[in-house]
């Protein structure tokens, strides 16, 4: 069986005087070897990019984590320094890229810059800087200069019984890291929160009503996804989800031939 393809985001960088649409490499490895897909780095060239087109040719869509914020004026908030850097490349990409894929039930998986675009995308808000309120714990990641320290699991998550998450990891707690500075806020009508951390942040949300696997997460499992068994159970999902979706969807064109 061929490996299904699946579009992965990506962000807008310059450095060496050009501009890059890039990716870390533990979001391609994860994919690759946790999940079984193929990962094709999608440009972020916003209406440039015919989405028809682009969602007939591939199984699945995975939006990555990022430095970068999504711009609040898509939220009706408000932009500054201290909440940047924005990158609006991706944000014209990933948002009408998200509603299209929901709507064809294409798999989505949406990782911590991710749930936030997915939130936004249908209609829903993010609080910013969450470090600085009142009653919730720093979700940053540890000052170090090694990304094991950085993105070291360290708190629990809990996952609500008798929802999407709890199908891949079962109902009661996990253990994820933490690498972030805002989070879903007011949530879109028919994202459904399903996990949440000790101090109330939605932590993983799945789409009402869509029509394929859609769903997000505010921690980073492809950091740890060939060792830990949560981090991979995350992926193991999305990829069967993808393979479900592209046998269904090649039966159905070869009985229109």
């Amino acid at each position: 069986m061929l490996q299904p393809l699946v579009a992965v985001s990506t962000d807008v960088r310059f450095f060496d005087r050009y501009t890059w649409h890039a990716t870390p490499q533990q979001y391609v490895e994860a994919a690759l070897t946790a999940a079984g897909v193929l990962p094709v780095l999608l440009p972020s060239l916003g209406p440039r990019i015919d989405l028809d087109s682009l969602l007939a040719q591939v199984s699945g869509v995975m939006l990555t984590g990022s430095k970068s914020n999504v711009h609040p004026s898509l939220y009706g908030g408000e932009a500054s320094e201290a909440n940047g850097p924005y990158d609006p490349a991706r944000d014209a990409t990933t948002l009408p890229l998200i509603r299209a894929a929901i709507e064809r039930g294409v798999p989505l998986l949406a990782i911590c810059r991710g749930i936030q675009e997915l939130n936004v995308a249908l209609g829903g808000t993010l609080a910013t800087e969450i470090q600085e309120e009142d009653g919730i714990m720093d979700h940053r990641a540890p000052p170090s200069e090694e990304q094991d320290e950085r993105f070291a699991i360290r708190h629990p998550v809990s996952i609500k019984a008798g929802t999407c998450m709890a199908e891949i990891f079962g109902p009661g707690e996990i253990m994820v890291n933490s690498v972030h500075r805002q989070a879903v806020g007011r949530p879109a009508e028919r994202l459904v929160p399903e996990a949440f951390a000790e101090d109330g942040i939605v932590e993983a949300v799945s789409v009402r009503d869509a029509p394929g696997f859609a769903v997000g997460v505010q921690w980073h499992p492809e950091y740890w996804a060939a060792t830990d068994s949560a981090s991979n159970r995350v992926f193991a999902a999305f990829g069967d989800a993808v393979r479900e979706y592209s046998a269904r969807r090649d039966g159905a064109r070869a009985a229109a031939e």
